[in-house]
């Protein structure tokens, strides 16, 4: 089967190494000029255990089965990654009453290791954190996102896959033959496929309405949801990851590390109407307030400009988070058709186990 995915993030390069490692011909369409250059270029790089997504939702699913599949590619290919374990700190009885719930959660979710710590224990471990409880879960980690894509690029490449730069799709249409696709771009052609993904990301709404036979009434609405972050000057105060409980739109302005050693706040939830990659500095005040409830030693001047992401989301202020939206041929009826909406944090936890349910979509 000839396999055409749309998006060259982790997403869909992982989705186009499921396929090949399956036997099938890949090839990635990517309308810009490199690998993960949208939301996967933009995020903590943190591997999340899977303790904050509904019950039986896809998030919980894949993200926890993904995680698992995450931390064996890793360490099989060489990836840059470290499991440095998290805390979900509460700073009062409400937030305790929080992450006594998303330890519930993770339970049911089927997430190891994790404990309910009193606050005493939790500043222990972390000596410059301020907290009256805290959630320790040890599965977190972190990784290098570019290089896990390099990775995943690389292994399709030595299946016979290969990835199409500046090639973005203007039309799909189903024929007896299968999906034609007319590219647009420097060299604009059509081809035709036997099946098709839409790993779009941002642009995923649009592909979905380019794409010919397919009911626009099921494009879900995109809500651009901007997550600003602050680097922090000088020695990182923490070891591990630090949360607070989770706030509307997001899970809080929280400490990452990345594998140089570096800390890092965010992300904040800025709710915008088109795409903005600009960090405003003056949003620092808000980070100050929120970080000191838990990190109070953060002195003035501290935080600087870093960069920011866009999450791809379903819903907006005030609404409850919707889950993943994977559209295959069940749901709309075209064959070996398969639309991704809506893929933002855990996606790429979850990369590797919604590529396999992607896979199997295509092949039923």
């Amino acid at each position: 089967m000839q396999v055409l995915v749309i998006g060259a993030g982790v997403v869909g390069l992982a989705v186009a190494r499921a396929a090949a490692r399956a036997g099938h011909e890949v090839v990635v369409a990517e309308a810009t000029g490199g690998i993960g250059n949208g939301v996967s270029s933009r995020n903590s790089e943190v591997i999340h255990a899977g303790m904050y997504y509904p019950t039986g939702s896809l998030r919980a699913r894949h993200c926890v089965a993904g995680r698992r599949l995450l931390y064996d590619f890793c360490a099989s290919h060489g990836v840059p990654h470290r499991k440095a374990g998290k805390l979900i700190v509460a700073t009062g009885d409400r937030e305790a009453a929080k992450i006594e719930a998303i330890h519930r959660q993770g339970l049911t979710n089927g997430v190891e290791g994790l404990e309910l710590i009193d606050g005493a224990t939790a500043m222990r471990m972390e000596p410059a954190l301020a907290c009256v409880a805290a959630l320790h879960s040890p599965e977190t980690g972190i990784v290098d996102s570019h290089a896990l894509m390099l990775a995943l690029q690389g292994e399709l490449e030595d299946r016979g896959g290969a990835v199409a730069f500046a090639t973005p799709v203007a039309r799909l249409a189903r024929t007896g033959a299968g999906w034609e696709v007319r590219f647009g771009g420097a060299e604009p052609g059509t081809t035709t496929f036997d099946a098709v993904v839409n790993a779009a990301g941002l642009a995923a709404q649009a592909v979905a309405r380019a794409t010919e036979g397919y009911d626009p009434a099921r494009v879900p609405r995109l809500v651009l949801a901007k997550g600003n972050y602050f680097g922090y000057q000088g020695r990182p105060a923490f070891s591990r990851l630090i949360y607070p409980a989770p706030v509307e739109g997001g899970l809080g302005t929280h400490v990452t590390l990345d594998l140089a050693g570096r800390m890092r706040f965010g992300p904040d939830v800025e709710w915008i109407e088109r795409e903005d990659y600009r960090v405003d500095a003056a949003r620092a005040a808000s980070f100050y307030e929120s970080i000191r409830t838990y990190f109070p030693g953060l002195k003035d001047g501290a935080l600087v400009p870093d960069y920011c992401g866009i999450r791809p989301k379903l819903t907006g202020p005030g609404e409850p988070p919707a889950d993943f939206l994977i559209e295959g041929p069940a749901a709309h009826g075209l064959p070996r058709l398969v639309h991704l909406f809506g893929i933002e944090s855990p996606g790429l936890t979850a990369s590797l186990s919604i590529a396999d349910a992607v896979v199997g979509m295509l092949e039923s």
